[in-house]
């Protein structure tokens, strides 16, 4: 379907070309300078390879569009979108339940009050609710952690808010635990190699560095997260999405896992110009092989799903306009 949806957008191109007649760029428009930033993540996470890549593949084009493309690390989503409010920042990745809660102004951003100028451009990786057990501990399904010592991990961090969002689903609380530990992210893989608990819970992009310690020390089994709880949970919930763990990713682990859990979202704001916004997903889009080959969290990305899902804020015009020509959406 990609290469269906890349070519429709080619012959798009060279349609409007051969409509008319063909003209040389014009001198002053190519040399025309437009300097985007990207707001990401911190520098060992996932949001900032991610939001490189998009500038690597803008950037490499900038001749002929006029676009200077640059990452810039930061705290993450919430500052992210604090900053984009601002102005401070053209554009940023954040979780799609952050550009949610920002847009309607909910949650964190109660104060703040919604931000009405927030648009979306399109997604990127998912960031799934992952279940490790110890290959031992007799945890196949989601249901079979009733009884078990599970680490939920900290209060706040992301597997701990949508873990308590799926056991409010299946009408448990951490009660239903034999232990329910709040170990950090650092001591998960050694608790859980060590026996003192029999799974952990944690949520992010995949290849997980946290996954991959816990598979290098002991024999794991990544727990599916699925049913009729967890569908209605996404159908419930437009910031949710399923996903899909590849398989071959960690050692023991052969097979793909059904779960669920927020995306990665582009973002920005309805002043940044329409021209721009739409110049960079034309370019990530019509480069989609180059830009998932460019880092391993980007490597399952395809065009339907980054321009639909998680995306909760309305698109941005120059999304829309490119997704309307590539038969997107």
């Amino acid at each position: 379907m990609r290469s269906a949806v890349l070519g429709m957008a080619f012959a798009l191109t060279a349609a409007t070309v051969t409509a008319g007649t063909m003209v040389a760029p014009n001198p002053a428009v190519a040399q025309e300078q437009r300097f985007v930033t990207i707001g990401t993540g911190v520098v060992t996470g996932l949001y900032y390879p991610a939001g490189g890549a998009i500038c690597r593949l803008v950037n490499r084009s900038r001749a002929e569009h006029g676009i200077r493309c640059a990452v810039e690390s930061s705290d993450g989503s919430v500052f992210n979108l604090e900053a984009l409010r601002r102005g401070e920042m053209d554009m940023a990745i954040v979780q799609s339940d952050w550009q949610y809660h920002a847009y309607k102004g909910t949650a964190r951003f109660r104060d703040e009050g919604p931000f009405k100028n927030l648009r979306s451009v399109f997604s990127l990786h998912g960031e799934p609710l992952t279940v490790v057990a110890r290959a031992d501990a007799g945890i196949g399904t989601f249901q079979d952690l009733k009884g078990k010592r599970v680490n939920i991990g900290p209060e706040g961090s992301g597997g701990r808010i949508m873990l308590d969002t799926v056991l409010k689903a299946f009408s448990w609380t951490v009660r239903d635990f034999s232990l329910a530990s709040e170990l950090p992210a650092s001591e998960q893989a050694g608790a859980l190699c060590d026996n003192r608990v029999d799974a952990i819970v944690l949520a992010g992009g995949h290849p997980s560095g946290a996954v991959q310690e816990a598979a290098s020390a002991c024999s794991i089994a990544l727990v599916p997260v699925a049913g009729r709880a967890v569908q209605r949970l996404v159908g419930d919930s437009p910031w949710l999405a399923r996903s899909v763990i590849p398989g071959g990713l960690y050692t023991g682990v052969p097979e793909e896992t059904e779960t669920f859990g927020v995306k990665a979202t582009l973002v920005s704001s309805a002043g940044v110009d329409a021209d721009t916004v739409y110049e960079m997903v034309r370019t990530v889009f019509e480069g989609l092989d180059d830009f998932t080959s460019l880092h391993p969290v980007l490597r399952e990305l395809e065009p339907e799903a980054m321009a639909t899902e998680g995306l909760t804020a309305p698109l941005h015009e120059g999304a829309k306009r490119y997704f309307k020509e590539a038969g997107l959406r």
